[in-house]
This record gives C-alpha cells, sequence and structure tokens, in this order.
C-alpha cells in the first residue's frame, strides 16, 4: 500500500507560470491586471527568496485588497514554498504552512473561479498536505487534486506548473499494482486513472512551456528511470543541473538528481 498512501505525496517545488513583466523571472507567472505596485514588491521578495518578507508584503496587500484572487493564490505558492523549504521529515514543522496554502487557495477560487492558478495551488497544497492523511482521506484527496488540475488547465492551457503536477500524479497512480487498485477501489473509494504515457506527454509539455524549472526536469528524469530509459534519464537529469534555482526547495532537488544521476552511472557503466 506505500504507492497507493503516496499518491498525492506529489508536489516537491512551488513555481507558477506566465504573463509576468520581463524583469521578473518566467517561472512563477501571475495575472498582470491583478498585479499592484505592492504585490510587485511582494512579488520581488519571493522571487528573491526573502521569503518572510513576502510573506508581510503579501500580507499587507491582502489588507489593502482584500477582495484581488491574485494576492491569495500567492499567498498559497509562498507557503507551500515555505514549507517545502523545511526538511521533508519535519512533517509537523511543514503542515501549518499547507494548511495555510490550502486556505489561501481556495478563498482565490472563491473570489473568482476563472483564475487558474488558484486551481493549480489548491493541487499543489492539497497534494503537500496530503503526506499524512490516511489512505481513505488521500484517495478522496486524489480525486479532488486531479478536478483542480483539469480545471486550471481548461483556464490556462500552457499553466507549466499544472501540467508538471498532473504529470507527476499520472506517474504516481501508473505506478500502483493492479492488486492495491482493486484493495482501493474496494475500500477506499474510486481511484483516478493514470499511466506513464500521459505523464511523459504532461511533463514534457510543462518543460516546453516553461523550461527554466527544475522540478519538471526532475520528474520525467524520474519516470524514464521507472521506464528503463535510461539514456533518456541521463539527458534530462543533465538538463536540470543547467537550470536555476528559483526556489529554496531546488538546492534539495539538485542533490536528489546528482544522486540518481551517480546511480545511473553505475547502473549503466557509463
Amino acid at each position: 500500500m506505500r504507492t497507493v498512501i503516496a499518491i498525492v505525496s506529489l508536489f516537491a517545488a512551488a513555481h507558477a507560470g506566465s504573463l509576468f513583466p520581463a524583469a521578473i523571472p518566467a517561472a512563477y507567472g501571475a495575472q498582470a491586471s491583478a498585479s499592484t505596485p505592492l504585490i510587485e514588491e511582494a512579488d520581488a521578495a519571493f522571487f528573491a527568496m526573502d521569503y518572510p518578507l513576502a510573506d508581510s508584503l503579501y500580507t499587507l496587500s491582502q489588507d489593502i485588497h482584500p477582495g484581488n484572487p491574485a494576492v491569495y493564490w500567492k499567498l498559497s505558492r509562498l507557503y507551500v514554498s515555505m514549507g517545502e523549504a523545511i526538511p521533508p521529515e519535519d512533517t509537523e514543522a511543514r503542515r501549518p504552512y499547507f494548511e495555510k496554502a490550502v486556505e489561501f487557495a481556495r478563498t482565490c477560487t472563491e473570489i473568482d473561479d476563472a483564475v487558474a492558478e488558484g486551481h493549480t495551488w489548491l493541487a499543489a497544497s492539497l497534494g503537500v498536505l496530503s503526506d499524512n492523511a490516511g489512505p481513505r482521506e488521500k484517495i478522496k484527496r486524489a480525486n479532488i487534486i486531479k478536478n483542480e488540475l483539469e480545471r486550471a488547465l481548461q483556464l490556462n492551457p500552457r499553466d507549466d506548473i499544472a501540467l508538471s503536477i498532473l504529470g507527476s500524479f499520472h506517474r504516481e497512480i501508473a505506478d500502483i499494482g493492479w492488486l492495491e487498485k482493486v484493495f482501493a477501489k474496494t475500500f477506499l473509494g474510486s481511484l483516478p486513472k493514470g499511466s506513464r504515457e500521459e505523464a511523459e506527454q504532461y511533463l514534457k509539455k510543462a518543460i516546453a512551456c516553461n523550461p527554466r524549472v527544475i522540478r519538471h526536469y526532475h520528474e520525467l528524469g524520474k519516470l524514464y528511470i521507472d521506464m528503463e530509459r535510461y539514456d533518456e534519464a541521463r539527458t534530462v537529469l543533465e538538463q536540470a543541473l543547467t537550470r536555476p534555482v528559483l526556489m529554496k526547495s531546488d538546492e534539495r532537488r539538485l542533490k536528489n538528481i546528482r544522486r540518481r544521476l551517480e546511480e545511473l552511472s553505475e547502473k549503466t557503466g557509463n
């Protein structure tokens, strides 16, 4: 049941997608129409990985413009990022950040259901929050996460984060054995469908939409390792090493990538 319990522990990094001023990294994105000078200042702090300052500025903007949906999905993104900066083994320290991230993303979708990022970050925050949930709750959240990602992509087909998470989602589902799937369906409720082929399509499209994000390459590399396509895995993971660090959690991801490359060298002799 390990894979059943892990299916919604999908999100490892926080980057959003499009329509951002040229001075800001292409990764992450924002709705330009919802931007204000204060939000832009908060964005700059976020991209500089000064999370406490970003938190203060986003919160101030929330107080001034409580009806602006952009503030809430950006707060959700920030709190996912702050939680992810904490070592994964420290689950209790991470949990409050992820719970707040869920609240912020839900507020965004309640204010305006047509904001793609609200749905993306609701899916992301629910995914990381699921680490300590029971099996039945994980299955329930898996369906919600999939629905939120599909809604995000309906609104913005080039949302690279939604594409990347959905790719990871398909990879995890595809790795569940048939006995586990029968168990999940019988005792835990319906299990979403997933395949490695669809995972590859989503992850490759995420890279095409935003080639700067380390997470996209890392997830595709892991998928290729699962599929025993080792040369492609090495190529993708080596590409990841050339991408910029955009999040504090990217440093941990890069260590994991280097370890996987060493393992591939030992496995293939290259």
